[in-house]
């Protein structure tokens, strides 16, 4: 996703005279919102073992799948279940990348540009290299991307997880089938359960990995991928 939407921005800098201050911030939202969902759509068969295996240990004897690897368990997904199975939950791991991405890729872009021109980390923000601009940028593109990924998150993980009877009938026939039987059962706020944890899982990660994404192709390139 990363490199998608490095190559987006720079295809909207060359449209724009190689300047990244003249891009609207709603193009950066949208460029994140193509690469997140291109990248999810191709990774949810192996999110769904991900999450299956994760889950297998805690479901009682009789019912546990017992998966010897992550191919097992997709090759059996595959024969027992039918390939479509493979990207069960398909909808609300797209949805939720698809945001996460427009704003931890989108928001981190535009924060970027706005700490560069304050002043406060130096000229264009070139103070240690730029690494405080990255650290703050990304700091703040995490906390919003968890806000807007946390309801998808709790979506997924349910839907992922629910068991089938033998008749494959799932406790859960759509997303928002899901969405409304969890409201139902305990509130609205059922969507920012774990929300802390999953911040401070997030931050360290988006801080990171965009930071050396984006030094690693100034490095290489002379460009920057954010």
């Amino acid at each position: 996703r990363m490199g998608i939407y490095s190559y987006l921005l720079e295809e909207a800098k060359n449209k724009n005279g190689g300047r990244s201050d003249t891009i609207p911030f709603s193009t950066k939202l949208g460029m994140g919102c193509i690469s997140g969902g291109i990248g999810s759509f191709v990774g949810t068969p192996s999110e769904v073992a991900l999450v299956r295996m994760s889950a297998d240990s805690r479901l009682p004897p009789a019912e546990r799948r017992n998966y010897t690897s992550v191919a097992n368990c997709l090759v059996r997904i595959f024969r027992e279940e039918g390939p479509t199975k493979l990207w069960r939950g398909a909808a609300p791991t797209v949805a939720r990348a698809t945001l996460l991405s427009s704003a931890s890729l989108g928001v981190t872009s535009q924060a970027k540009l706005y700490l560069s021109e304050s002043g406060w980390f130096g000229i264009n923000g070139s103070m240690m290299g730029g690494i405080p601009v990255m650290f703050f940028a990304t700091l703040i593109s995490s906390f919003c991307a968890n806000i807007v990924a946390n309801p998808f998150d709790v979506i997924k993980s349910r839907m992922q997880q629910m068991p089938v009877a033998a008749d494959g009938t799932a406790l859960y026939r759509s997303m928002g089938d899901c969405i409304v039987k969890s409201v139902r059962a305990e509130g609205p706020m059922v969507f920012y359960k774990g929300f802390t944890p999953a911040f401070v899982k997030l931050a360290p990660y988006s801080i990171i990995s965009l930071t050396l994404a984006d030094k690693l192709t100034r490095a290489f390139t002379g460009k920057d991928a954010l």
